[in-house]
C-alpha cells in the first residue's frame, strides 16, 4: 500500500494511465514523451496496466523497471501476459513475479488518494486449461475475492477505481468468442459496489465504453500503447481527471489526434491490427499496413 497523497480534499484527481509499453519493442520517441509529460506536469499518480516487456527477458525487465523507478509520481502496476516468463517455464509457474523484483512495492499496489482509491485486479494467469495460448484474461476466483476485500475494507464513501490488465468483457460481439474467463460476473459484482471505472489496456487500442451489467452499469476505460505494435491508433496514453463523481477522459497521443478519434466502439479480441471489414477500427484508422513484430 502506498502512502497517502497531500491532496487537500474535494480537489480534482489527475491520473495517467498507461499500458502496453512492451520494452523491447517500445517507441522510443513516444516513452519519451510520456516520461517528459510525467516530470513537467506531475499527475497525482500514474497506473500502468500490463504489459511492460515483450518477451519478459531480463533485459527488458531491466529497462523497464529501472523506467519506471525514475518516476516522481506514486506508480501501481499491474502484470500483464506479456510479463510473465515465455522461455522460462520453471519461473512462469513457480516464480512468475521473480522479474518485477526492482519495483516489487509497487505491483499490484493499492493507491490511496483522498476519497478515491485504485485497487488491483489480476486478470493474467500462469496457464489455462481452458484453452491455449494463454494470452487473454482469466479472473479467478482467488483473484477476484481479493479484488472485493480490498473494496470492502475501505471506509465508507471511498469512490474506487480497478486497474487490471485485460478488459472484462467476456464474448466477442460477433459470434461469441470467449475472451476473458469469469467476465461477466466480475462486471456485475464490481457495478453492483458503484466502482467508478475499470481501467485496463492489453488491445493497444484506446476505449471508454459503459458495460450493461445484470447489477447496473459499468465504465471500462482502455489505454493505447506506447509500443511500435500499434493497433489502429498512434501510440498514447490517456488522461484521467476525476472531479466528484466525474471522470474525464483524454486519450493524449503525439499526433495530437482528438480523443473521439482515438476511440474504438468495442472490445476486440486482441491487440493485432484489424485485417476484416467486422473488426473494430478507431475513427483515426491509423491501422499499421503490415503486422507490427511480435519478437
Amino acid at each position: 500500500m502506498l502512502p497517502e497523497n497531500s491532496l487537500s480534499p474535494g480537489e480534482p484527481i489527475r491520473l495517467f494511465h498507461l499500458s502496453d509499453i512492451h520494452f523491447g519493442l517500445e517507441d522510443e520517441s513516444a516513452l519519451a514523451w510520456a516520461e517528459s509529460c510525467i516530470a513537467r506536469e506531475k499527475p497525482h499518480a500514474v497506473a500502468i496496466t500490463g504489459d511492460l516487456t515483450m518477451r519478459a527477458r531480463h533485459p527488458e525487465f531491466a529497462v523497464a523497471t529501472n523506467w519506471i523507478r525514475a518516476l516522481d509520481v506514486p506508480v501501481t502496476v499491474e502484470v500483464g501476459n506479456h510479463d510473465i516468463p515465455y522461455f522460462n517455464l520453471y519461473e512462469r509457474f513457480f516464480a512468475p513475479y521473480k522479474r518485477f523484483h526492482a519495483i516489487e512495492s509497487m505491483v499490484e499496489a493499492k493507491l490511496h488518494l483522498p476519497g478515491l482509491a485504485i485497487v488491483p485486479l489480476k486478470t493474467t494467469t500462469r496457464a489455462q486449461w481452458q484453452r491455449f495460448p494463454w494470452s487473454n484474461g482469466w479472473v479467478t476466483e482467488k483473484a477476484l475475492a481479493e479484488t472485493l476485500a480490498a473494496i470492502d475494507a475501505l471506509p465508507a464513501g471511498t469512490r474506487v477505481l480497478i486497474a487490471a490488465h485485460h478488459p472484462l468483457t467476456e464474448r466477442r460481439a460477433k459470434d461469441g468468442k470467449l475472451l476473458t474467463i469469469n467476465g461477466t460476473r466480475t462486471m456485475e459484482v464490481l457495478a453492483e459496489r458503484k466502482v467508478m471505472a475499470v481501467l485496463s489496456g492489453h488491445i493497444h487500442d484506446a476505449f471508454d465504453l459503459t458495460a450493461e451489467t445484470r447489477t447496473g452499469p459499468l465504465r471500462m476505460i482502455g489505454a493505447g500503447t506506447l509500443s511500435k505494435r500499434i493497433r489502429s491508433t498512434p501510440p498514447s496514453f490517456n488522461e484521467i481527471t476525476i472531479d466528484g463523481d466525474r471522470i474525464k477522459v483524454v486519450a493524449r497521443n503525439l499526433e495530437h489526434v482528438p480523443t473521439a478519434a482515438m476511440q474504438i466502439d468495442q472490445v476486440p479480441e486482441n491487440a493485432l491490427p484489424p485485417r476484416e471489414p467486422d473488426e473494430p477500427v478507431a475513427p483515426v484508422g491509423a491501422v499499421p499496413p503490415v503486422d507490427p513484430p511480435v519478437h
